[in-house]
């Protein structure tokens, strides 16, 4: 069993930056795909970010390529998402989850994720 407690999230202006973080319980953490979704307000969970078990691979959606990074540290039992040039379309609450070592073509697949953090809010202004 995984436990996801994810943490950072608060109010920024837009332009701004934060570094979400993601802490993990249990000890088979290296061995999962981790990702990163959002929710914004009234719509669907959709992709943001994700990073292979080994960190040597990260794909992202089309609307935060190039300003978002999505990074793991295996030994803290860890995963960040770092956020920069942050727009108000940005704001949503955002979710930490992990999956099994599926092949990449998956990570954008809300299906292929067991286990979800609560979610920490994450709010750009105008």
């Amino acid at each position: 069993q995984v436990q996801l407690v994810e943490s950072g999230g608060g109010l920024v202006q837009a332009g701004g930056s934060l570094r979400l973080s993601c802490a993990a319980s249990g000890r088979t953490f290296s061995s999962y795909v981790m990702a990163w979704f959002r929710q914004p307000p009234g719509k669907e969970r959709e992709f943001v970010a994700a990073i292979s078990r080994s960190g040597a691979s990260t794909y992202y959606a089309d609307s935060v390529s190039g300003r978002f990074t999505i990074s793991r540290d295996n030994a803290k039992n860890t995963v960040y998402l770092q956020m920069n040039s942050l727009k108000p379309e940005d704001t949503a609450v955002y979710y930490c989850t992990t999956g099994p070592d599926v092949r990449s073509a998956y990570y954008t697949q809300r299906s292929t994720y067991s286990y979800w953090g609560q979610g920490t809010q994450v709010t750009v202004s105008s």
